[in-house]
């Protein structure tokens, strides 16, 4: 039976939903659910946040004027009901699918997206920045809320920015979305501090009697404000034992409150919208609420790994061949072999434990194991710390979130040549979750700092190797960077081997051109190798394995041999793998002719990791037609030819 949406299709934009009474907006929030779970069990995408803040976006949307006030949707995988209010339901099964429309907030797509956000913990600073705008231009009118959860509050950044909130007395709310969860449990002092607040059984009692009088003492007018404040003040200092966290930051703090609760949400938020300074809401929410497989299971669903069944919640398996591990099990499951026998080795995440596999370490060496929070910064550090003590970590974070740990890399690991490894996670292009996720930049922001050693392996065997070789004695910061997604290789798990650092592998000899690789991209090359090769077309395959020191030795044989190489990389073309290749030719006065493959100097929008490198022109396709036609042969007949290999 088809879901009956018809109010939901009645809503075209804000200005629809603040035309809803009390009981419109409760059963827009039920119809509202209901669309995001049939969208996505065809489309699956970030699935248990959004379905945990319908409530609230509906609130803030009948209460806010977007886009003359500001709503920021911090970690913006839970803005999936914002984006359907605003004009997007019916585009909204182009979710994450190349052209069609992001998985997060983007300015190009709606003056209604305030703000980009991919990365977690930026909304307050975002939002403070706005309000301080609206402030210096008179235009005191505007409102400024920013929406921050799904465990984004244990960012620095988030405590920077309500620490400089706190003095600029602007009109901005903050809303915690409070549901106890990232991907994985919340961790920290933190978490442990809202779990206090949310079941004091005293306060809470306290606080509803409070809030009566409060109501009451509010029609007396101005001069009550003052004995407001020391009632609220005196309640979160006395029935807590302590200060309360947010009032200590000069914000006021008002719950918590039910975010479930549609017609109480927008009573509150109209309250709040004309109350001047700081001001944080505590929502509490329920990840996946209103799907029980959701509900029961929120790591799994917080991004469920394919279509489902929208009635019994079983995922839809599209086929049955058996396929190769995905990178970041292998990562995990090497990471307990090592750990077995090297005492010393930790695991350290900033709040990634499933996303990158180090939930296996977790279960078989618990007191070993250490998922920071959102916090890659600190994880870092946290992990130079441990080498000074001559601890092996390996510190797995995805390479697009590796950029906000920059200065700690250099510094604190690089500088002081400690044996931190650094494993990045979705290195390349990853697909979906589009511009603010690729792990396009690693290689060359990486590449210009002395002492580190950079590398990559082209297969899962080659992952397992270089861990074994990162963990050895003496080897000092040690990066290793693999893709999103499955491998190649079924038979995976062999005997460690050490990997002489620098050195590369020869997959190939031939004498008329030669492609190096960095990766596990050189499987692309490998495919349109074979068909050049049916061509009677002789290719050098090297799978260089190191960007950074590369194997010189190598590169001297092959500059003296070919007259054309081509480099292949998922990376950025600029600064990257290829730029060290041309870096190399200059400074021996090669006349060698280079052309690079890799990511242009652009951002990437969102789709399939084959559609983004056909799009970016490095898929095996691309690759053979830059061969074929570089050296002179018919593009016609060898497309024909090579499609015809391929399939």
């Amino acid at each position: 039976m088809a879901a009956n949406y018809s109010l939901l299709n009645q809503i075209y934009s804000p200005f629809d939903v603040k035309k809803l009474s009390d009981v419109q907006l409760v059963q827009l929030c039920k119809e509202l659910r209901q669309f995001i779970i049939d969208e996505e069990s065809c489309n699956p995408a970030h699935f248990g946040a959004n379905l945990g803040v319908v409530e609230l976006t509906v609130a803030l949307h009948s209460i806010y004027e977007t886009p003359t006030d500001k709503i920021i949707w911090d970690v913006g995988h839970q803005a999936y009901s914002h984006k359907i209010l605003t004009g997007r339901r019916e585009i909204f099964h182009t979710n994450r699918k190349l052209k069609g429309i992001s998985g997060f907030p983007t300015l190009k797509e709606s003056e209604h997206d305030c703000f980009g956000v991919g990365h977690s913990s930026t909304s307050i600073s975002a939002a403070l920045g706005m309000a301080k705008a609206f402030q210096l231009s008179g235009e005191n009118h505007r409102k400024v809320v920013a929406v921050i959860g799904d465990g984004s509050m244990t960012s620095g950044l988030a405590f920077e920015g309500m620490n400089n909130a706190g003095i600029e007395k602007t009109n901005i709310l903050v809303i915690l979305n409070d549901n106890h969860i990232a991907i994985d449990p919340n961790v920290g002092a933190l978490s442990e501090y809202l779990l206090d607040i949310v079941t004091s059984k005293t306060y809470n009692k306290v606080r509803d009697e409070i809030w009566n009088i409060l109501g009451k003492l509010k029609r007396f007018g101005p001069n009550s404000q003052n004995f407001i404040q020391k009632i609220e003040s005196g309640l979160k200092t006395i029935v807590l034992k302590q200060s309360n966290l947010f009032e200590a930051l000069n914000f006021r703090y008002f719950g918590p409150i039910d975010g479930h609760d549609v017609n109480h949400l927008t009573k509150v938020l109209k309250d709040l919208k004309d109350l001047p300074g700081p001001k944080l809401l505590h929502c509490l929410t329920l990840k996946g609420k209103g799907f029980k497989p959701a509900e029961l299971n929120q790591t799994v669903w917080h991004a469920p790994s394919g279509c489902f069944d929208k009635n019994t919640g079983k995922i839809i398996v599209s086929d049955n061949i058996l396929k190769s591990p995905k990178f970041q099990d292998v990562f995990g499951h090497t990471l307990v072999e090592l750990a077995e026998k090297n005492p010393k080795i930790v695991g350290i995440t900033p709040a990634m434990p499933t996303g990158c596999s180090m939930t296996f370490m977790m279960e078989k060496f618990p007191e070993r194991s250490f998922d920071v929070g959102i916090a890659e910064q600190h994880a870092v550090t946290f992990a130079a710390g441990l080498a000074s003590q001559g601890f092996v970590p390996f510190c797995n974070i995805y390479s697009s979130f590796s950029q906000r740990a920059y200065d700690q890399i250099i510094h604190d690991v690089a500088l002081q040549k400690l044996n931190v490894i650094l494993c990045l996670d979705r290195a390349g292009l990853v697909g979906a979750d589009g511009a603010t996720h690729h792990g396009a930049f690693d290689i060359a922001f990486l590449r210009c700092v002395p002492d580190l050693i950079i590398s990559a392996p082209m297969d899962e065997e080659e992952l397992r190797n270089l861990m074994f070789t990162a963990q050895l004695e003496g080897k000092g910061t040690f990066v290793i960077r693999y893709p999103r997604g499955n491998g190649i290789l079924i038979d995976w798990k062999r005997n460690f081997k050490e990997i002489p650092v620098g050195k590369a592998r020869i997959l190939s000899e031939g004498k008329d051109i030669a492609i190096l690789s960095v990766g596990a991209i050189g499987n692309e090359v490998v495919k349109a190798r074979e068909i050049l090769e049916t061509e009677g077309i002789c290719v050098s395959h090297y799978d260089m394995r190191f960007v950074k020191p590369l194997d010189k030795s190598l590169l001297h044989r092959i500059c003296n041999k070919f007259e054309k190489i081509v480099t292949v990389e998922d990376g950025c073309l600029v600064g990257g793998f290829g730029s060290a290749i041309l870096e190399f030719i200059n400074e021996n006065e090669y006349s060698v002719k280079v052309k690079r493959l890799g990511i242009p100097d652009k951002f990437i929008e969102h789709g399939t990791q084959a559609e983004l490198y056909k799009l970016c022109e490095y898929d095996a396709t691309a690759i053979y037609e830059t061969v074929k036609n570089w050296l002179k042969i018919s593009k016609i007949e060898s497309k024909k030819q090579f499609h015809y290999h391929l399939t």
